[in-house]
């Protein structure tokens, strides 16, 4: 199945706002803005710390 043109998809870091890990790469959809969700942060594993914390999206 080949990709829709036009499909606006970007690469993301998520890092950690107590540790400043960078934990996770996620890509998500530019076309349009972001969600909300993504922009107040996502409750992820922070395996430094040992539990759940608030991650922010940096971009490289």
């Amino acid at each position: 199945m080949a990709k829709k043109k036009g499909m606006a998809r970007e690469y993301v870091w998520l890092q950690c706002s107590e540790c400043g890990d960078l934990n996770y790469r996620s890509e998500v959809n530019t076309k349009g803005g972001l969600p909300e969700g993504l922009k107040d942060g996502l409750s992820k594993y922070s395996p430094r710390l040992r539990k759940h914390t608030i991650h922010k999206i940096k971009r490289k």
